[in-house]
């Protein structure tokens, strides 16, 4: 991205109008560069990337507002499951065509999140296309030298926590496509909406980050369902689970729909876009992460443990059962 000049082109008073505001940090160079530059403060910098993309992440008639958090909060959510703090984002957007009123809300509300989350705006690009609107993000943090929580920390004995609660969004997902769950909350539209604004605008755990470096010993973000999600910290960890599934943490949207038939759990275990954090944790640090996160006022629920072995994470019931979970991740291909 670069800011106007002489002879500036549509696409650089496109950029300068919408988008240089947002480059609030010193090594943004207010867009007038062909890049950036983020230092280090002595930390190592975390780097993540995400796109979301219309038809497939998105519906083409979403608010444009929420398609910019949902964009950035992606990245915050892999950046909080490191034990990350923002330090900055670079946009990639491709538009079928430069629109005032999608424009506008969309840079309004990328700015209100840069702002918020500390995370500035450090510069990106900005294509015409003929397809599908693709708004793709890579976001950068920092955490101290070497601390970075990875995936492959978890040990046999350490117990597993969640974020937040599970499923919201792939529910959401079924009341925008008029879905069963539509008329089974028919009676409670505040459940319906509260589902819906799970799946558009995720809540990215930025606060849980440094209690994750204090006390986790492997972490990632819960995007593409808690079951599959949980299958790959198993592997990167050299472990398997066992998941008590009375314990995996629902919100009343989602039990409600469970109770009336329009969903069922393993739906709520597959589904995609919690954006949730899902963390181990060795039994002896249990009681301080959980006031630790108490503090950071982030809802954390006890879930299971790693177990020796290399099988699938077990789900089971309250007899001891497990669940057959046909689709335990959602998947692009």
């Amino acid at each position: 991205m670069t800011g106007t000049r002489v002879g500036a082109s549509a696409e650089d008073a496109l950029i300068a109008r919408y988008f240089r505001p947002l480059a609030t940090d010193p090594g943004a160079f207010g867009l007038i560069d062909d890049a950036a530059v983020l230092k280090s403060h002595g930390d190592d910098i975390v780097v993540t990337t995400d796109a979301i993309v219309e038809t497939v992440h998105f519906f083409p008639d979403d608010p444009p507002d929420t398609l910019a958090r949902k964009a950035l909060r992606v990245n915050l959510s892999d950046l909080a499951a490191k034990g990350a703090v923002p330090a900055g984002f670079v946009l990639s957007l491709a538009l079928r065509q430069a629109d005032d009123a999608w424009l506008a809300p969309f840079a309004r509300a990328l700015g209100e999140d840069a702002r918020a989350y500390v995370c500035p705006l450090l510069g990106g690009d900005t294509d015409h296309t003929p397809g599908l609107v693709t708004i793709s993000i890579t976001a950068f943090g920092r955490v101290p030298v070497d601390a970075m929580v990875r995936r492959s920390g978890g040990r046999v004995g350490d117990r597993l926590f969640v974020t937040g609660t599970i499923g919201d969004a792939t529910l959401g997902l079924d009341v925008r496509r008029g879905g069963p769950v539509v008329a089974a909350l028919a009676d409670r539209p505040a459940l319906r909406e509260a589902l819906i604004a799970r799946y558009r605008l995720p809540q990215p755990r930025v606060a849980l980050a440094g209690v994750l470096r204090d006390h986790a010993s492997a972490a990632m973000d819960v995007s593409d369902g808690l079951a599959g999600d949980l299958a790959k910290l198993c592997a990167a960890s050299g472990a398997s689970a066992r998941v008590e599934a009375s314990a995996v943490p629902l919100s009343d949207g989602s039990r409600l729909a469970l109770a009336r038939g329009a969903s069922t759990l393993e739906t709520l275990l597959g589904g995609g876009d919690d954006y949730e954090i899902l963390c181990a944790v060795p039994e002896g640090r249990c009681a301080a992460f959980m006031a630790a996160a108490r503090a950071a006022e982030v809802a954390v629920s006890a879930i299971g443990s790693l177990i020796a072995g290399d099988a699938p994470p077990a789900f089971v019931d309250a007899q001891g059962r497990q669940l057959e979970l046909s689709r335990p991740s959602y998947s692009h291909f």
